[in-house]
C-alpha cells in the first residue's frame, strides 16, 4: 500500500486528490496539510511513502520546504503538484530533492501513474514538459544500448512529434521510425512516452531539432 500525504493550501483540492487516491487498490491517503508548517509535521507523524506537494503555497513555498520534510521522512518521495509549467521550476524542484512533478491540469490517470512511479523509486516528469526542458549536454550514461540514429528517434519522440513528423524529418518511412522506437523500448525497458521523455532528459538527449 502506498501511503500519501497531500499537501494543499486548498481544502477543495486535497478532498478532490484524497477521493481520486483512496479509490485506487494500493494506495491510501493518510493525511492532508495546507501550508509547510503543517506539511513538516504531518510528515513527522505520519512517515508517508509519497508526499503529494503543491508548489505554491502561503509563506514557505512547496520547493522550500522538500529538504525539511526529507528529515522528517528520509525514505519519502516528493512528487509535486502545480499549475506552474515554467521550466524553472521542474529544475528548481528536482534540485531541492523532488522525484517528481506533475501538472494540476494532468487527467487523474496519470497523476496515479505519477504516484505509482515515484513510489517505484522512478523520477517522473510530465510529458508536456518534456519538450520544454532541456538537460545538460552530453551523449548519454556510459554503456548506453542505443545506436546514433536511435538516440535521434527518441530525442524527437520526446520532444512530442509523430511518427509521421519524424518520418518526414530523417526521410524514412514510417515503418522505419516505428521499428527504431520498438527497439529504443525494448532495449530500455520503458513502456510509456513519459518515461521516454525522462531516459532523454537523464541523459541529455532532449535538444530541438
Amino acid at each position: 500500500m502506498i501511503r500519501i500525504l497531500i499537501v494543499d493550501d486548498h481544502a477543495v483540492v486535497r478532498s478532490g486528490l484524497r477521493l481520486l487516491l483512496d479509490r485506487e487498490d494500493d494506495m491510501e491517503a493518510v493525511g492532508e496539510a495546507g501550508d509547510a508548517r503543517e506539511a513538516i509535521l504531518a510528515t513527522r507523524h505520519h512517515k508517508p511513502d509519497v508526499i503529494l506537494l503543491d508548489v505554491t503555497m502561503p509563506g514557505t513555498s512547496g520547493v522550500d520546504v522538500i529538504g525539511d520534510l526529507l528529515k522528517e521522512a528520509p525514505a519519502a518521495r516528493v512528487l509535486m503538484l502545480s499549475m506552474q509549467d515554467d521550466p524553472s521550476y521542474v529544475r528548481q524542484a528536482f534540485t531541492a530533492g523532488a522525484s517528481g512533478y506533475v501538472l494540476k491540469e494532468a487527467a487523474d490517470a496519470e497523476l496515479v501513474q505519477a504516484v505509482r512511479s515515484v513510489a517505484d523509486g522512478t523520477q517522473y516528469v510530465h510529458p508536456s514538459l518534456g519538450a520544454r526542458l532541456v538537460a545538460p549536454s552530453g551523449r548519454g550514461v556510459e554503456g548506453d544500448p542505443l545506436s546514433d540514429r536511435e538516440r535521434e528517434v527518441l530525442s524527437l519522440l520526446a520532444l512530442g512529434h509523430t511518427n509521421h513528423e519524424i518520418a518526414e524529418r530523417l526521410v524514412v518511412s514510417v515503418r522505419t521510425v516505428e521499428s527504431h522506437r520498438a527497439h529504443i523500448l525494448t532495449k530500455l525497458r520503458l513502456s510509456t512516452r513519459a518515461e521516454l521523455v525522462q531516459y532523454a532528459l537523464d541523459n541529455g538527449l532532449l535538444k530541438q531539432h
